[in-house]
């Protein structure tokens, strides 16, 4: 028996390619994509299309749809964090944030993720599968249909590693950016790697106008090697080499995540390393009070140290802003929950 494929998967033009292999008029594949994105549950409720029609895409595809299996409310933030059920069982997390110009959404975009790096919960257990474009576009889709209002801004900064998943991620984007899809513009996008940098290079090539967030959290490659070991393959040096390139091709500021840690890299020493290593780029370093995660060991910096990194970064001319606290109340940062739920199954 042939196995059906998630619509969501399809690009407008891969979808065109269905209509036309099949003898049909293109204009149909506009208006399959078009009845997609604004959320029918069957083709059936695609009502401008011929009862053929409908029938041969029930038997060749269906309507991905994620399960919300938990969601939690912030009760001092309005954060919600969610864990949604895929169509094989598995889990993944995205979070809702509030924020003065309306509400971002954070997604997954692979079932776990095999960056191992030190601080963070999203890799215990490692890798058990990419997401496809569909996946990522139906968790957007899941907690729009949740909260009764369109989101319009995405980051690409929970589970996983979006460049380790490259043209599932290159697929989402443009079904995500098209006007007849979700019509999210793309500089309210924004993607974050741990530095894959061969990916980063061809992402430069690609001309989207996205933001680009680095994944750095350190400015030597001793510290790092220790956090994240993606470092060992391609070292800051090349990293940075790699920002400047996309900085160049795209004229788009990057953002440099940092999650201070301490007595690991909340040092002033690690301030002024940090920025002899960013200096003239056109970037932002985003300072990130990191979140306690029980399996780790690493604690929060303490708020002097944040707030003497940032003095000293912006006394030499860096840009650079603490990222505000959400969710803390529900344990917001990814992985988390995805490891309750699986401890719990």
């Amino acid at each position: 028996m042939k196995q059906k494929r998630n619509i969501k998967d399809f690009t407008l033009e891969e979808l065109e390619g269905y209509i036309v292999q099949n003898k049909l008029p293109k204009f149909r594949a506009g208006q399959i994509f078009e009845w997609t994105y604004k959320d029918v549950e069957s083709f059936e409720q695609m009502t401008n299309l011929p009862k053929d029609l409908v029938q041969k895409l029930n038997q060749d595809l269906y309507i991905g749809r994620a399960e919300i299996e938990v969601k939690l409310v912030s009760k001092e933030d309005n954060t919600h964090k969610y864990l949604l059920k895929l169509q094989d069982g598995n889990a993944v997390e995205c979070v809702l944030m509030e924020y003065s110009y309306g509400r971002t959404i954070c997604i997954s975009t692979q079932v776990g993720c095999r960056m191992n790096c030190a601080f963070c919960a999203s890799a215990i257990g490692g890798l058990t599968r990419h997401m496809t474009s569909g996946e990522m576009l139906e968790e957007v889709m899941a907690v729009s249909r949740d909260v009764g209002e369109r989101i319009s801004n995405i980051v690409l900064m929970g589970t996983g590693e979006p460049f380790d998943n490259y043209d599932e991620v290159i697929k989402f984007l443009r079904t995500v950016n098209n006007q007849k899809g979700l019509n999210v513009g793309q500089r309210h996008i924004t993607i974050s790697t741990s530095g894959l940098v061969p990916k980063i290079r061809e992402f430069a090539d690609e001309g989207f106008q996205c933001t680009l967030a680095i994944s750095l959290h350190a400015a030597d490659n001793p510290t790092r090697n220790t956090l994240m070991p993606i470092n060992k393959k391609h070292r800051i040096e090349e990293l940075i080499d790699a920002c400047k390139y996309y900085i160049k091709k795209t004229n788009r500021r990057i953002t440099f995540e940092y999650a201070l840690i301490k007595d690991i890299n909340d040092f002033e020493e690690s301030a002024y390393k940090l920025s002899n290593l960013l200096k003239g780029m056109l970037c932002h370093v985003n300072l990130i009070p990191i979140n306690k995660v029980e399996e780790k060991v690493f604690d929060k910096a303490p708020k002097t140290n944040i707030n003497r990194f940032k003095s000293i970064l912006e006394s030499n001319g860096i840009e650079a802003t603490v990222r505000r606290e959400l969710g803390s109340d529900i344990n917001a940062a990814c992985g988390q929950l995805r490891q309750q739920y699986s401890k719990a199954k």
